[in-house]
């Protein structure tokens, strides 16, 4: 299998949205994420790669399809939510890259995409003068009726690339989770790391 990993900013990132949501909306229907998202909805979500001059997106293509994918802006650029507990914590939001999802379909995984998806997003960062990268993840209850048996978290990939869970900053969003009637508000642990 043949794939090819392109950086794409600008009219080019703009251009791959609608297959990212469609690619989000795939992937974080699964455990931990649970999202029941739709494409209004994510058209715009991800409007806010279009307007910062500084977002990156990573795409990993298969021929023409896109099959995997990672994102980053500068925190100042993206939702209120996730800057506003970096910012409390005392972390001066224009030294922060936000690397926000990270989304592979099952098939691709283990090749080593993931550290390539960090590789260019924290390369990028570091081109514009951030200090930090972070990103953050949903925390969701070890007994929770829908974790699958042979669930792994990805803390120890994490850590292994100098991630660490930031001590009591967490992030809320909402989103509807599937098999839910509406939106609930979700804890997210904010990860951080320095460059």
């Amino acid at each position: 299998m043949s794939l090819e990993l392109r950086a794409l900013s600008g009219p080019a990132l703009e251009a791959a949205l609608d297959d990212l949501a469609a690619l989000r909306i795939e992937v974080f229907r699964d455990f931990p994420y649970l999202y029941d998202g739709d494409l209004d909805y994510e058209r715009r979500y991800l409007e806010t790669y279009v307007q910062s001059g500084n977002a990156l997106l990573v795409g990993v293509f298969d021929g023409l399809r896109l099959v995997g994918a990672a994102t980053g802006t500068p925190m100042e650029d993206h939702e209120d939510d996730f800057a506003a507990p970096m910012a409390r914590a005392g972390l001066a939001l224009n030294d922060v890259y936000y690397c926000a999802e990270s989304v592979l379909l099952p098939d691709y995984r283990g090749r080593g995409l993931g550290h390539a998806f960090f590789d260019l997003r924290e390369a990028h960062a570091r081109q514009l003068g951030r200090r930090y990268a972070t990103f953050c993840a949903v925390i969701r209850p070890e007994d929770h009726p829908l974790r699958p048996t042979d669930y792994r978290p990805l803390d120890s990939f994490w850590r292994s690339r100098g991630y660490a869970p930031a001590p009591g900053v967490v992030a809320h969003f909402a989103w509807k989770d599937v098999a839910q009637a509406g939106e609930s508000l979700k804890a997210l642990q904010v990860w951080t790391r320095r460059l």
